[in-house]
């Protein structure tokens, strides 16, 4: 995702850059049987049911793991966005799904693509509720509904947002690299509750940061794909997805379990300046 590091740094956001050559150069000189290694294993297996996982591929997540986990503290970062496709599964073997959901369960939250600004919008959330959050797509419509739709990941979602999960493949890209690749995403049904849901995204024909902030229900409404998922009901849903589109954001957005966009509008619009939609 691409994203403006100037305008973020004039928020007083920093970006640091850490190459995948890099961190998968600190992984080969792990041993299988180095503490720390052994230690995030256990740690992963605590976290999530790896029934039927091969113990090659946790055992390269938890190396995965130190690796992230020991730059985070060297930068001392608050939040990480990972390049998770394709080149993690076709040089490495495995997703970084699993170590981004306990990132951002542990409350330091963790995006897929790289994507910046959508990790600021989870970082936003997880501030002013002081619960995880999650980066979601916007998918698809439910049904007939017009205030209902689809949201989905491969997915990197926090543990805390299911009504049940596991560890699993990614299936999206597993017929491009191969299933036994693309081992390690956190997969199941979200559960129903209220959520509040983010967009962050930097203008630069504009030169301004700009957002959107709203509230919604994960509903129980009946749902079988795979991934992380869940269906949605936003008042009036028609209106804010043309917003999006007709503004050219971006297709993620970060959502978090709890009704906090009203002093999320405050924050944006009187503290930082920011371009806010709240749709109500």
């Amino acid at each position: 995702m691409r994203f403006s590091e100037k305008l973020l740094e004039a928020s007083g956001i920093s970006v640091e850059t850490l190459d995948l050559s890099e961190a998968l150069g600190w992984v080969r000189a792990m041993k299988d049987s180095d503490e720390a290694v052994q230690k995030k294993l256990s740690l992963i297996g605590e976290y999530t049911s790896v029934t039927g996982i091969p113990q090659e591929s946790l055992l390269k997540m938890a190396k995965l793991g130190v690796a992230i986990d020991r730059w985070v503290q060297q930068k001392h970062l608050s939040a990480t966005a990972i390049q998770c496709w394709t080149a993690l599964e076709e040089f490495y073997g495995v997703v970084p799904c699993t170590l981004m959901s306990m990132m951002s369960d542990a409350l330091m939250p963790s995006a897929c693509e790289t994507d910046v600004a959508g990790l600021v919008g989870m970082f936003i959330l997880q501030s002013a509720s002081n619960k995880p959050a999650a980066l979601l797509d916007w998918n698809n419509n439910y049904g007939m509904d017009p205030d209902k739709g689809v949201v989905f990941h491969c997915s990197n979602l926090p543990k805390s947002f299911f009504s049940h999960q596991k560890m699993d493949y990614q299936e999206i890209i597993a017929g491009t690299v191969g299933k036994e690749n693309t081992v390690g995403t956190i997969v199941g049904r979200i559960a129903p509750g209220p959520f509040t849901y983010c967009g962050v995204s930097t203008d630069d024909l504009r030169g301004r940061i700009t957002s959107y902030v709203g509230e919604g229900e994960f509903t129980d409404d009946v749902l079988d794909t795979f991934g992380g998922y869940g269906v949605i009901k936003i008042p009036h849903f028609q209106q804010l997805l043309q917003y999006i589109c007709r503004n050219g954001l971006e297709h993620h957005v970060a959502a978090t379990r709890a009704r906090v966009a009203g002093s999320i509008v405050d924050a944006l619009q009187t503290y930082l300046g920011w371009e806010v939609y709240h749709h109500q």
